[in-house]
């Protein structure tokens, strides 16, 4: 769960476990980067369904990705101005859950069918030997950011006491039956379509139109909702520090701050969706330049420094290689996850229509 706190903000445990202001500072801004990079990546995907829809009924080409990126940016900015702390969500998780179950049944039901009915696929990696290679660390980083997914069951565990306990318990169920209907999507379809699977999957399928309207209708809000859970942190951050005031959070004054704070956010978010919309290397950059350095290396590393004098030296040896291989892993994602965007600027060039 990211840091609230700014990192010039003084405190008994300034510096934590690694006793660190620069240290903590460095974590503080991995964590909102990624944060920043997980809600472009979001805007992106809410793009994707909305032109997924807009191909349905007129594939003429005059809408391309890029507008319905902006569309996507602009109901997001609108959905942040309404809901003015993270615990206003409230009945929203409720549809949020209602609407991924949509995706998950609508997706995995019309793949299946689509692969009873197929001929052969081809599963092979497309391309060179060093394409392959590229691609295959940049999909260990990709899937790395698409199950890093336990930050809704953590801030809900932590409602009641014991806090820890309850945050563990969810982080388990999360990580177990919890990404079950997403694998479930994953080989699905990837089974029924092979290496030429989309990575918004619902590019793929076919079936009543009636169904995909609804299925790509669904992804779309799922994605507004997620979207303003993920962003949370920063605006809590920002609104605490610079902006909220006394009295009704529909006020002019803190209306008007969040609709210039968090309107100005989300639209660098939409830029940058626009500029570089390709869903499949944005996930592989977050996962490489956020995602494995604070989910594996870092936590590591404070674990080796915090129990330092209680490990034993097979121990110590363990958790010093796992920092060891992340980090390999992490700048050899980060260069193949760059190496895609920039293939894929090549061919495709900024604010593609993909």
């Amino acid at each position: 769960m990211p840091m609230h706190s700014s990192p010039n903000s003084t405190s008994s445990g300034e510096g934590g476990i690694l006793g660190s202001r620069k240290v903590y500072s460095l974590t503080w801004a991995l964590q909102y980067i990624n944060l920043f990079m997980i809600n472009t990546g979001y805007i992106i995907l809410a793009g994707q369904s909305l032109k997924a829809i807009y191909v349905l009924f007129r594939d003429d080409h005059i809408l391309k990705l890029p507008h319905f990126i902006a569309m996507a940016g602009l109901v997001c900015a609108i959905f942040a101005f309404g809901i003015p702390y993270l615990s206003a969500l409230r009945i929203w998780l409720g549809f949020s859950t209602f609407f991924s179950l949509i995706y998950i049944i609508a997706a995995f039901v019309l793949s299946l069918r689509d692969g009873m009915n197929a001929p052969a696929r081809d599963y092979s990696i497309p391309g060179s030997k060093a394409s392959k290679i590229f691609s295959s660390v940049g999909a260990a980083a990709n899937l790395l950011f698409a199950f890093n997914t336990g930050m809704l069951p953590e801030i809900q565990a932590t409602v009641e006491q014991p806090v820890v306990d309850n945050m563990l318990k969810a982080l388990y169920f999360q990580f177990t039956a919890g990404v079950l209907p997403m694998y479930a999507v994953t080989f699905m379809g990837y089974w029924a379509y092979g290496s030429t699977t989309s990575s918004y999957l619902l590019n793929n399928v076919t079936g009543p139109i009636w169904v995909k309207i609804m299925a790509n209708v669904a992804a779309f809000l799922q994605t507004v909702i997620a979207l303003h859970i993920f962003a949370s942190p920063m605006y809590e951050y920002l609104d605490t520090r610079y902006g909220r005031s006394k009295g009704s959070a529909f006020s002019f004054q803190n209306l008007s701050f969040r609709v210039l704070v968090r309107g100005g956010y989300l639209s660098v978010n939409t830029l940058v969706a626009a500029l570089l919309p390709f869903l499949g290397d944005f996930m592989s950059l977050t996962g490489a330049f956020s995602t494995l350095p604070l989910t594996f290396i870092l936590a590591t590393h404070m674990y080796l420094t915090a129990k330092k004098n209680k490990l034993t030296v097979s121990q110590k040896s363990w958790h010093c290689l796992n920092v060891c291989v992340f980090s390999g892993m992490s700048v050899a994602a980060a260069i193949a996850a760059l190496r895609l965007i920039v293939t894929d600027s090549k061919t495709y060039h900024f604010s593609a229509d993909i």
